[in-house]
């Protein structure tokens, strides 16, 4: 059924250049185009918050103060209390996109989400079994690793896209702006957002991992002997010498003379967000372990997750919590 209504902004009913139907200028929604529902919807808001500028400012008061007293209060937690606090920010990654999507009826996002989960899932769940499994270790880093890489080419494909649409390249395959640049934001949310959930997924594992070993201790002092020729990640022999090159993984030597599997270690340092010897907590030097330039993006792009990881997971409860107050004084 077509809705009628009217407009009246400053003591002025305005047609905005529609026909009218009376006396008084009256619209039929149904008939009017999306520019045209835009301005009147406009002309209503001006309409409805006509005379509210000091109500407006004390909202915006309380918005810039909550969100000072909030950072305070995540910062203090994450330093006195960080192991609550990363598990709430990963509960919170995990969940809040999932509230909205569900709202949104996004089901792409739900399917890859539900695929993510149930594999994710049971990778956390061999991590953390007592005894530990001798292949879990690897099948843990393989995984992690594997999202990484591919949540890594999504984000910066997404980003390319993007940036070809912002210079219009995407007029030479004919594709209309809205469409390229909601395909490269798509692709972005996605490389970010998986990436996110993975490192904070897979550095829970690594410390459930590294504990059950035995080698990793929160004292820094190891709970048994390292053998020379086991790695200290996983507990499973080395089978390539340092010098020899291996035909589906090297070996690599830290600057404690500790040797680890080539995916060990870059699961230990990367997508672990491990910066440290796992048997006697030495700072891993990243530059020296990754020599190849094109490998030292990878450090910076974690870097990156890292401030979406607050953005997603405690943003929108900040802007709920400010909607909360602005409610109960009866502000609008």
């Amino acid at each position: 059924m077509a809705g009628v209504f009217e407009v009246e902004v400053d003591g002025v009913e305005h047609d905005h250049g529609l026909q009218h139907h009376d006396e008084v200028n009256q619209f039929d929604v149904s008939k009017l185009s999306p520019e045209e529902k835009w301005r009147v919807e406009h002309a209503r808001m001006h309409a409805k918050h006509k005379g509210h500028e000091a109500m407006h400012a004390e909202m915006v008061l309380i918005l810039i103060v909550t969100l000072v007293i909030a950072q305070l209060v995540l910062v203090q937690w994450k330093q006195r209390h960080p192991k609550s606090y990363n598990l709430v920010t990963l509960f919170q990654m995990w969940v809040v996109p999932l509230y909205f999507t569900t709202k949104l009826h996004w089901w792409r996002f739900l399917t890859t989400w539900f695929i993510f989960s149930v594999i994710t899932a049971y990778i956390s769940f061999r991590a953390t079994r007592k005894p530990l499994a001798c292949t879990t270790p690897r099948l843990v880093y393989k995984w992690f690793l594997l999202l990484y890489k591919i949540s890594y080419a999504t984000g910066i494909a997404g980003y390319s896209v993007v940036m070809f649409t912002l210079f219009g390249i995407n007029l030479i395959f004919r594709i209309k702006p809205e469409d390229a640049m909601d395909f490269g934001v798509s692709l972005l949310f996605y490389g970010l957002y998986y990436g996110v959930l993975g490192r904070d997924f897979a550095e829970m594992c690594a410390d459930f991992m590294a504990s059950t070993v035995g080698y990793y201790s929160a004292s820094g002092m190891p709970t048994k002997h390292l053998s020379d020729n086991i790695c200290a990640v996983c507990g499973q022999p080395i089978l390539v010498d340092v010098s020899e090159e291996g035909i589906i993984e090297n070996t690599y030597r830290l600057s404690c003379n500790h040797v680890f599997h080539e995916f060990c270690i870059r699961g230990w340092c990367i997508v672990g967000k491990k910066q440290m010897c796992p048997y006697c907590k030495e700072k891993v030097d990243l530059k020296r372990m990754f020599s190849n330039p094109w490998e030292r993006p990878h450090v910076m792009y974690g870097q990156l997750l890292d401030w979406l990881r607050y953005l997603v997971a405690w943003q929108p409860v900040i802007i709920g919590l400010v909607q909360g107050i602005n409610y109960i004084l009866g502000l609008e």
